[in-house]
């Protein structure tokens, strides 16, 4: 999809960053909230399915609590309590904002263990697409009130992603407080804007590096691209533009050249394959030779205990896991059929030898293709 096929987007997933909704001194800026309701609700009308991603709640809980005043940082109980009081007036404003169009909005809080879990991913999955059957918004964010390191996204850019590859969309746009993707800081004058993406590549991050993270915001320019490879990857076109610049979504929609187009691949992923290669978190590795990458890639196969080489991290079955070569690089992700205990007896070996080894087998295969994604192209 190019830039001008976008007005064909019947589904679409927004992004909100704090920067966008709230003033640097505390505070939301009704006006930007109102403008970005507006947009949303005239592409509702216009029979498009809209999920809105906002950030905005704990910036908005430090004013109220008196913490944007705080020159040091706040303890993670103060940003849970911060979540608390600032998700309620952030959703209030919303609920305000949209009711003047006529626009129902649902509430939906997310942690990364929603998605991580199958059966929980699923029922968030359906939550979502029965909230867009009944004509109602989806506003989404993560339940920072429950926050802690093991179970968050990381940023709302990350979230975003996710949700986008969840929920199927045909277009995710990323308003943020920055026009789109320069080619270093633009605050230097020397910036060069990038209008379109064709790759998300390693140079391209190092591009990204230029912006850092915001006072108000957990990411920056860097945090976005990585989120956007997820959608792009999987074959959904992305869009990083200014938020507070007026009629901003309907204007992507209509194909101006405005913000950063990130172009997608051509074949998209299926949908256990997208919650497998972006939403589960590796807890272990398998170094695999250049016989068994190449069977991968090429080929099309399973990963056999044949080629495997080295088992890192412990795991149990059905757990995510990469398969990297001997020189770091991440060839695949996928679901293992067998425990590190159970690999490392038998890695190496002929798929025929592991009811010998083992006394039992679970599968010939350590990870079935089925349940197997490349992460190269």
């Amino acid at each position: 999809m190019n830039r001008d096929e976008l007005h064909k987007s019947r589904r679409i997933v927004v992004k909100v960053g704090s920067g966008v909704i709230s003033h640097p001194s505390g505070g939301l800026r009704d006006e930007v909230i109102h403008s970005i309701a507006q947009d949303i609700a005239y592409c509702i009308q216009d029979s498009r399915e809209v999920v809105l991603i906002s950030s905005g709640a704990v910036a908005e809980g430090k004013a109220v609590l008196g913490f944007s005043r705080l020159k040091n940082g706040i303890s993670i109980p103060q940003q849970q309590a911060c979540a608390a009081v600032g998700q309620a007036r952030l959703i209030w404003s919303y609920e305000r904002c949209f009711d003047e169009f006529g626009q129902k909005v649902g509430q939906v809080l997310l942690t990364r263990d929603d998605l991580e879990n199958r059966r929980r991913y699923l029922n968030a999955r359906n939550t979502l697409f029965t909230l867009l059957s009944l004509n109602v918004l989806p506003i989404v964010n993560e339940n920072d009130t429950v926050m802690v390191e093991e179970i968050k996204f990381g940023d709302n850019d990350n979230l975003s992603a996710l949700v986008t590859l969840m929920v199927e969309a045909d277009l995710l746009v990323v308003l943020s407080t920055v026009e789109g993707l320069y080619t270093c800081d633009p605050s230097t004058g020397d910036g060069e804007f990038i209008q379109e993406v064709d790759c998300v590549d390693q140079c391209l991050f190092e591009q990204c590096d230029m912006s850092g993270i915001s006072a108000l915001g957990r990411g920056g320019m860097r945090s976005k691209v990585e989120a956007i490879q997820k959608v792009v990857d999987s074959g959904i076109p992305a869009v990083i533009a200014k938020g507070d610049q007026e009629g901003i979504l309907l204007r992507i929609l209509e194909g101006e050249p405005i913000g950063t187009f990130f172009k997608p691949r051509e074949v998209r992923l299926g949908g256990k394959k997208r919650w497998i290669a972006y939403t589960l978190q590796p807890v272990g590795k398998l170094v695999i030779d250049q016989g068994a990458a190449k069977a991968l890639v090429e080929s099309g196969k399973s990963l056999l205990p044949s080629g495997i080489l080295e088992v890192v991290g412990t795991f149990e079955m059905g757990d995510a896991v990469s398969c990297v070569s001997e020189d770091g690089t991440e060839i695949a992700r996928g679901l293992t059929n067998y425990t590190s205990e159970e690999v490392n007896r038998i890695k190496g070996l002929h798929s025929g030898k592991i009811k010998e080894v083992l006394g039992y087998t679970h599968s010939q295969e350590v990870i079935h293709r089925d349940n197997l994604v490349l992460m190269v192209h």
